[in-house]
Formats: structure tokens, sequence, C-alpha cells
């Protein structure tokens, strides 16, 4: 059994070998045909052996590989196109350190909104110059409907405790309302507020409080894209 398991190991490695360049603009849908590869590869042979101990070990590895690296690369490839989108909609935004858009080694999009100019000063109310920019962003979610939206609210330490929960829940909350009444199916969107628990930077300086105001938009696709 031990050397079944390798068996299956070495055809996913095999099968992902393809991800070497740290530089390749499509590095991330590789890796993910990487990890799929090599999942598919152990299942494969665990399979195989079950049903035939001499070759099939070998032949559901090879098979569970190639179709788990297919499998891999086509949520890669989903969360490749619209990470190209959110880019190049949101270039400046993003250039004046208004959003910044991440893509997360798990596959997940990660959009940070800058508070400042997203919310009224200690008010969960968006101010009508971020509509356009939400505008975007709904555009490109109604476009790419195969995943769920995490909305999480963030504040600095000024204030109690609770009355930053309360404004970080109000503020994840006016966003979804936002692109709920853009088109994007509610039914995707949760929200959550962290209050003054979870600080990008340290709350004695402004420029730490700026960066701690902050509302956080998790895309996250659907599972068995291809």
């Amino acid at each position: 059994m031990k050397r079944m398991i390798f068996t299956a190991i070495a055809a996913g490695l095999i099968l992902g070998a393809c991800v070497t360049n740290p530089k390749d603009p499509n590095k991330h849908t590789k890796q993910n045909a990487a990890a799929g590869a090599t999942l598919g590869a152990i299942a494969g042979a665990v399979i195989g052996y079950q049903s035939d101990h001499s070759g099939g070990a070998l032949r559901g590895a090879l098979i569970g590989g190639a179709a788990g690296g297919a499998l891999g690369a086509g949520t890669g490839v989903y969360m490749d196109k619209q990470e190209a989108e959110f880019n190049r909609q949101l270039a400046e935004e993003q250039r004046r350190n208004q959003i910044e858009v991440e893509r997360l080694k798990n596959e997940n999009l990660k959009i940070t909104m800058n508070s400042e100019i997203s919310f009224a000063y200690n008010s969960a109310q968006l101010t009508p110059a971020f509509h356009n920019t939400l505008d975007k962003v709904a555009d490109i979610l109604n476009r790419y409907q195969r995943s769920s939206i995490q909305i999480t609210g963030h504040t600095d330490s000024r204030g109690s405790a609770q009355y930053n929960q309360q404004l970080s829940e109000q503020r994840a909350q006016s966003v979804k309302y936002y692109l709920a009444d853009r088109g994007v199916d509610a039914r995707r969107i949760v929200t959550e507020g962290r209050g003054e628990s979870q600080p990008r930077a340290s709350n004695n300086t402004e420029a730490g409080m700026q960066l701690n105001r902050r509302v956080e938009m998790l895309i996250i696709p659907d599972k068995n894209i291809q």
C-alpha cells in the first residue's frame, strides 16, 4: 500500500511538473492544476488498488491525476480571468491606494477597500464618490457568478470595542446592500464585522489607524469549476 501511495504522488508530481517559473503570469492556474493532479493521483491510486492489486494503482493514479489536474486548472483559469478584470477595471483606484486586489494561495481573491474614501466619517453610509467603484465591482461579480462573497468590516481602536464592532458590521452590510441593488444575488454574500480585533498596523499612529479602517471582500470560487 505504501508503494502504491508513492506511485500516486510521483504520478501527480509528473503531471504537475510544469509549475517551475515564478514569473509565469499563469502560475496560479498551474499551481492549482499541480495540486489537483497530486490529490487526484492519490485518490485514483487508492481506487485502482482496491479493484486491482497489480497494475490498478498505477492506472488509477494516472487517470485520477489527469482528472484532478484538469479540475484544478479550471478553477485557476476562472480566477485568473476574474483577477485580470478587477485589475483592469480598478487600476485607477489601485493607483490612488483606495483599493487593493490580492490573489491568495487558495485561489480566493481579496479586495481591500480603504474606508477613508468609501464611507463618511464615523458612519456606515457609503460616500457618493465611491459608488462608481462599487458599480465596477458589481459588474464583474455579475459576470462571474460561480463564486461566493464574504464581506468583513474592520475599524481602528478609537472608541469603545462595542461601538467599533457595530460600526464594522454596519459597513460590511452597506457594501452588501449596494451590490445587491446592482444585481448581485444577495444569497451569494455573507457579511461580518471584526471591529478593532484584527488590525493591519499599529493604532499608535494616524497612518496605522487609517490602514486598520477598511472593508475586505473575499471572493471564493465554487467547487468543481471545470
